[in-house]
């Protein structure tokens, strides 16, 4: 809910938070997508119309590039026990295919660039993107690239 409602939601009760989480559910789109292992949640990446996470405009290292109408990948989480095992390909794979349903022209990611900074990441690595097919399209700042991948220019992919 932090991209959504920016710095009310460290100030608000967490069942206010929770509450407006299943109202966003609610009201579509989903806000993301889950990877299972069985009955075990193991990923989770936020995807999602890029209008819905209005805090990304109020960052100047990822302010838009233009105006399409792009769908976001803004947050990515795998459980420990699970990296390094593919989760987050699948994640990105799904993230596509959700956005390609919804008639996006593209999908855009705000990675890290492990190459640029060691940093943790809880929005994925550029490398990673880039072997899905992602493309940067702006780098305000070294370690953070605007990644996108282009549904309409890639429609045949049948990723």
């Amino acid at each position: 809910m932090y991209g959504r409602i920016g710095s009310a939601y460290r100030k608000r009760p967490g069942q206010e938070n929770k509450a407006a989480f299943r109202q966003t559910i609610e009201n579509g789109p989903s806000p993301g997508l889950l990877a299972f292992d069985g009955d075990t949640a193991v990923g989770w990446c936020q995807v999602t119309p890029r209008d819905a996470v209005p805090w990304l405009d109020r960052l100047w290292q990822l302010r838009r590039v233009d105006d399409a109408p792009v769908w976001s990948l803004s947050c990515l989480y795998v459980r420990k026990g699970y990296r390094r095992q593919g989760v987050t390909s699948h994640l990105i794979a799904a993230a596509l295919e959700a956005a390609r349903s919804a008639n996006a022209p593209a999908l855009e990611a705000y990675p890290f660039d492990a190459d640029v900074s060691p940093s943790a990441s809880g929005s994925g690595y550029a490398s990673t993107f880039a072997r899905a097919g992602f493309r940067v399209v702006a780098r305000r700042v070294p370690a953070r690239p605007i990644m996108r991948y282009d549904l309409k220019q890639n429609a045949g992919d049948g990723v």
